[in-house]
């Protein structure tokens, strides 16, 4: 693995390794690190994400029950959250909601004002994160779907499910990794899946407050998928990454159920009156097309950013 040297991310993916490691799950072992260097001797897991088995035609329904089954081991286990990461409060989730109004928003409606619709946006945010922004139930991942999972060969049970890309967790809401697991903007899950997945992970966790977390679900589903859009676009026009656009139709649609189902219609008003058509903006791509598709590129490697 290798990063710039002495990056704060190079640091916390050693720990947050060493730790989910601690807690009997399959993180990358850390042979040896340099961080002056921005090196790393890391356990090679192979080849077997979650992305490239499925399109080998592995058991779809197995796979996810795995993932699921591994989140809520994560999530139940004690001292989970006794590791040294910020907090998954309203700083990160509104610089995340930034990049819709940034990004998607301006390629929605050329002429917007932007300062003055972040300012109304992120206003009926506030009130619609406020609970959720003040939970510190688990560590999250942010990044818990079939990209970031691989099966780890001669292991069984949950420490058969590989994780990567978690240098980025912070301790906030029990239903977030769920999301991304569950309303994967690369990838169709079918709608019973999805309803057999929150059943399976909520049987796993009798304590929790079902309304509550189910609020949350939804309500966090929403924000991703806003902050989605907006970074799909960024990373498109800024870094040249334009596999992402096609991803946008399935990120839209999951954005207006997200919406629906939270109960959040003074936001679906304020887009549709704000930004005509933003559910239905199909960026165009450069004439130049010569970025993959990001789910046909060769697996990920621990190259951080």
């Amino acid at each position: 693995m290798d990063s710039p040297p002495n990056a704060e991310d190079f640091a916390a993916f050693l720990t947050i390794a060493r730790h989910l490691r601690q807690l009997g799950l399959s993180s990358p072992a850390v042979l040896a690190a340099d961080a002056a260097a921005g090196l790393a001797l890391i356990e090679d897991f192979g080849e077997d994400t979650f992305t490239r088995l499925l399109a080998r035609g592995r058991n779809e329904t197995e796979l996810y029950d795995l993932a699921t089954d591994t989140l809520a081991a994560l999530h139940g286990a004690a001292g989970a959250t006794a590791v040294n990461v910020p907090a998954y409060d309203e700083a990160p989730l509104f610089e995340e909601l930034r990049m819709f109004t940034r990004w998607y928003a301006p390629e929605v409606a050329p002429g917007l004002d932007v300062p003055a619709f972040e300012a109304d946006f992120l206003g009926h945010w506030h009130a619609a994160l406020a609970e959720v922004a003040g939970r510190r139930e688990v560590l999250v991942l942010r990044d818990y779907h079939v990209d970031n999972l691989m099966i780890v060969p001669g292991r069984t049970g949950i420490a058969a499910c590989g994780l990567l890309d978690f240098q980025d967790a912070l301790c906030g809401a029990a239903a977030y990794d769920l999301v991304s697991l569950t309303q994967d903007a690369r990838r169709d899950i079918a709608p019973a899946l999805e309803a057999r997945l929150r059943a399976r992970y909520l049987a796993q966790r009798p304590a929790l407050d079902r309304v509550a977390f189910t609020q949350d679900y939804w309500r966090l589903a929403a924000q991703r998928h806003t902050k989605i859009l907006g970074n799909f676009l960024r990373l498109s026009r800024r870094d040249g990454k334009h596999g992402y656009l096609r991803h946008i139709p399935r990120v839209q649609r999951l954005l207006a159920g997200a919406l629906l189902e939270s109960r959040l219609p003074q936001i679906r008003a304020l887009l549709d009156a704000a930004l005509p058509g933003w559910a239905e903006l199909r960026p165009l791509f450069p004439s130049d097309q010569t970025e993959r598709d990001p789910m046909t590129e060769p697996a990920p490697t621990a190259t951080l950013p």
